[in-house]
Formats: structure tokens, sequence, C-alpha cells
């Protein structure tokens, strides 16, 4: 009979480490193959929501986006007309009117209203260019002019309306 050598602890180990390297090596496979799977996952995940990103925001502009063309075909009528002279000066005023009034309605169709006007300035609203002096002290921070008209959405200034405002200078008694 043959007597069985036993193996050595230093064979043992360097066994038990075989396995051990060979059981990493498996996690480690099995790791880098979810990961591909994931990043494959997401990569067709963000694609997918760009794509809905960019035809929300398509279709949310569309409905302004035509009716900024109408409003450019509206131009180059008016721009025509003027160019072949088909228009007398009371046309030309009537259509471009009616130029201001088409893109007031755009507006309108956005929920964009034009700012009342007032008497007196508010800075919540408006917006200060230019300051002429009054001598009357009931007209301090009274508007004296509208520049440019402001406009809002919603209750929520949109634009401020820019103004020129009176302002009441106080007369020096002393000069004579």
């Amino acid at each position: 009979m043959t007597k069985k050598t036993k193996p050595s602890p230093e064979l043992i180990q360097i066994e038990e480490l075989s396995a051990q390297i060979a059981a990493l090596k498996v996690t480690i496979e099995d790791q880098a193959a979810d990961s591909s799977t994931q990043q494959r996952a997401f990569d067709t995940l963000y694609a997918e929501l760009k794509q809905y990103k960019d035809d929300f925001i398509f279709q949310n502009e569309k409905s302004l986006l035509l009716d900024l063309l109408l409003f450019y075909d509206s131009l180059n009528w008016f721009q025509t007309s003027l160019i072949k002279k088909e228009m007398g000066p009371e046309v030309v005023a009537d259509s471009f009117q009616y130029l201001l009034d088409e893109m007031l309605e755009l507006l309108y169709r956005r929920d964009v209203l034009p700012m009342e006007a007032t008497d007196s300035f508010d800075r919540k609203r408006q917006k200060v260019i230019k300051t002429v002096s009054t001598d009357l002290q009931g007209d301090d921070y009274a508007i004296h002019n509208v520049l440019k008209r402001g406009f809002t959405r919603a209750d929520r200034v949109l634009r401020p309306e820019e103004v020129v405002v009176k302002r009441f200078q106080q007369q020096d008694e002393t000069r004579g």
C-alpha cells in the first residue's frame, strides 16, 4: 500500500488563495457585466428623456411660432404694399394699426396684457427713465410720459413700463 502524503500547510494556503482569487474574478466579471447592462439602460433612458424633452419643447413652442409666422406674413404684405405704393396715407395708418392690433392679439392669446395707464409712479410696475421738474408739490411722482408700455402675465410684471416722472423742486425763497 502506498502511503498518502498529507499536503503541506503552504500548499493548502496556496489552494485556498487560488480559490478566493477565482471567486473574486467571477465577482468582478459579474460586476462588469451588470455595470455594462446598467450603462446601456441609462443611455437608453437618457436618449428617451432627451427625445421627450425636445418634443415637449417643440409642441409648447409650436403654436407661438405659427402665430409669429402669421404676423411675419402680415408684415411682408405691408412692406410689399408700401413698396408698390398701393396705399394712400390713410390706408397706411389703418394697416399699421391693424398690425399693432394683430400683435396685441398674439400676446393676449398667451395671457400677456398691457398694463393699465396710471397717473402716479408705482415702483413695482414701472421704471423711471427720466425725470422732469414741476413747481406743483401735488405733481411729485406723477407720470409725465410713458416711453415704453409695460406688460403683465398672470398678474406678474413681464416688462415694467418705462416712464418719465415729474419731480417737485422746492424753490429757494432766499434767492430774490
